[in-house]
């Protein structure tokens, strides 16, 4: 081992010009704050006036203000940009230019999309990161057994690449019984029913908000064996997958209203996690053991951790 370095997963850029990164992440956290209030309108139609005597409508506009002009200062530098580099604001740019979208975006198009995918896909990749660190340094022979794996896999090379995940079963079993514990989003997405429905013996009226408990749906007792434990040995030559279509394991939906992201947040996580376990060994900070390590949850329409985790991170030594 080389000398270790006192961490968080949760650390903010410093390398990051003007804070962008920082900023856009405290956005993040101030929209998820103000969804989880509560709303008058959305409970009691008729008593949605109060919404406003609270503060929760104006806070919501004047958020929504705040990341229109960061959003419109980031797009408006990157058409001034002339430069070869290439990031997701660019690569949009230049499929317009090149005519290989079916549609002219707007202004208001492409912040919508620069949303929806740092909203809704880094922020809550990040937070199954940091959940599934925390489960394998809580459960020692579960991080000893992948780091074996990714290793033995990837053998001397650098770094981790994409062909080489689609051999390492215990990282996937390690990432799916981690969002089975900590969906990012335990209650999915609203519906509203179409038509008037009957659910166990339930009438729901048409236009009816509903809600689907994916956190408790995946630590039913009936369905899972041991549903508090952290046991992702669970899923060896297990046919359930992240399609939901058996409705006992639905971190991303299912049906037609399934998360769009699916593939590219099951990819994204299990490749910073397989080269987080392969470049470093880990350690919990100081003071920290499995035992007594915080794993509360605050409740949210996402789940992240109530504490970020500090961990000591340990370069490994190899012969390249």
């Amino acid at each position: 081992m080389q000398g270790s370095r006192l961490c968080t997963l949760r650390q903010k850029s410093e390398e990051d010009d003007d804070g962008k990164c920082s900023k856009f992440w405290s956005f993040s956290k101030r929209l998820m704050v103000i969804f989880t209030s509560f709303c008058f309108g959305d409970m009691f139609p008729y008593l949605g006036w109060l919404d406003m005597i609270t503060g929760l409508i104006p806070s919501l506009k004047a958020l929504s203000r705040e990341i229109d002009t960061f959003l419109d200062k980031i797009i408006e530098e990157h058409r001034a940009l002339k430069s070869n580099k290439k990031d997701f604001i660019s690569i949009i740019f230049q499929l317009q230019k090149d005519g290989m979208l079916d549609m002219d975006l707007t202004q208001d198009n492409i912040k919508a999309i620069l949303l929806d995918m740092f909203l809704a896909g880094i922020d809550s990749s990040a937070s199954t990161v940091e959940w599934t660190m925390a489960e394998l340094l809580k459960h020692p022979t579960a991080m000893k057994k992948l780091q074996e794996e990714v290793r033995n896999v990837v053998g001397n090379k650098p770094k981790v690449e994409m062909e080489d995940i689609n051999k390492m079963s215990c990282l996937k079993c390690v990432f799916k019984e981690t969002l089975r514990l900590h969906p990012v989003a335990p209650l999915l997405l609203p519906r509203h029913t179409s038509a008037t429905v009957k659910v166990g013996g339930y009438n729901i009226p048409s236009n009816t908000t509903v809600l689907i408990n994916a956190w408790a749906i995946q630590r039913e007792p009936k369905r899972w064996e041991k549903p508090e434990e952290f046991i992702p040995e669970r899923f060896e030559n297990n046919p359930i997958n992240f399609s939901g279509e058996d409705f006992q394991f639905i971190p991303f939906g299912v049906g037609r209203r399934s998360c769009p992201g699916l593939q590219f947040g099951v990819a994204s996580v299990e490749y910073m996690i397989a080269n987080l376990v392969y470049c470093f060994d880990w350690k919990l900070a100081d003071g920290d053991t499995a035992d007594n390590l915080d794993m509360t949850e605050p409740y949210g329409i996402a789940v992240y951790r109530k504490s970020p985790l500090h961990v000591r991170r340990l370069a490994r030594c190899r012969t390249l």
